[in-house]
């Protein structure tokens, strides 16, 4: 079922844009209104990845356009912020991009991720009292940051269905920067996301993650959670 409740529609900066969670999921932002910038260190990679995803677009009834520009251009051109990048590198990344996401809301799809010959786990961050969207806030305090999309399987982001039959959990400080999440998960499940408290709960949602990558492996699946009673 879709949802019948008219969302604003967003321009969205992806930060992390090339890669297969950053471009999954600014298509499926653009698929269902929104525009996207795609960005990377090199509006060139970037450029080429949004041909891409706007050749995937082409005849959809109601699409967003898709363009790509380097990090700080598309930040600049944006609305809102998705961080899409790989944990590695992730706190220099935001450090010297902190002046461009001031004022910006900033959704943190990141999670910190290790794998070992017992499969994935999640990585300890502060000593369990961190987390990688908390981090974000951390060094980019005029941004407003909330955490969303961790759990989504980028191979479905990419998939032909119209929408995922899942739901998307939203953490955050900010009722204001959470409705912009919840609003854009409709893009993406057909639904709006779902309120899951405060910024400090992305602790269990990033490595949850690495639980259903071992469900993926098993059944051979692209798995997702549904909240039920709400």
């Amino acid at each position: 079922m879709t949802t019948s409740t008219p969302t604003p529609r967003y321009t969205v900066a992806v930060i992390g844009g090339t890669g297969p969670q950053g471009k999954g999921l600014g298509y499926r932002f653009a698929r269902h209104g929104h525009d996207i910038v795609l960005g990377s260190r090199a509006a060139e990679k970037a450029e080429t990845v949004a041909t891409e995803v706007s050749e995937r677009l082409a005849g959809l009834a109601g699409a967003g356009t898709a363009r790509g520009a380097a990090n700080t251009d598309a930040i600049a051109a944006a609305d809102v912020v998705l961080l899409a990048v790989p944990y590695d590198g992730h706190d220099e990344l935001v450090a010297s991009l902190a002046s461009a996401l001031a004022g910006k809301t900033v959704i943190s799809c990141v999670n910190p991720l290790a794998f070992d010959k017992r499969g994935a786990h999640g990585r300890v961050i502060n000593g369990g009292e961190g987390s990688a969207a908390e981090s974000a806030a951390e060094i980019a305090p005029e941004a407003t940051v909330v955490g969303a999309f961790h759990n989504v399987a980028a191979p479905a982001l990419w998939g032909e269905d119209d929408f995922l039959d899942e739901d998307v959990i939203v953490v955050g400080d900010s009722l204001e920067g959470k409705q912009v999440a919840i609003d854009l998960a409709a893009s993406v499940t057909g639904r709006p996301g779902i309120d899951g408290g405060k910024l400090r709960l992305a602790r269990v949602l990033e490595p949850f993650t690495a639980v259903l990558i071992s469900i993926n492996r098993k059944y051979k699946t692209h798995s997702g959670i549904r909240v039920t009673g709400v």
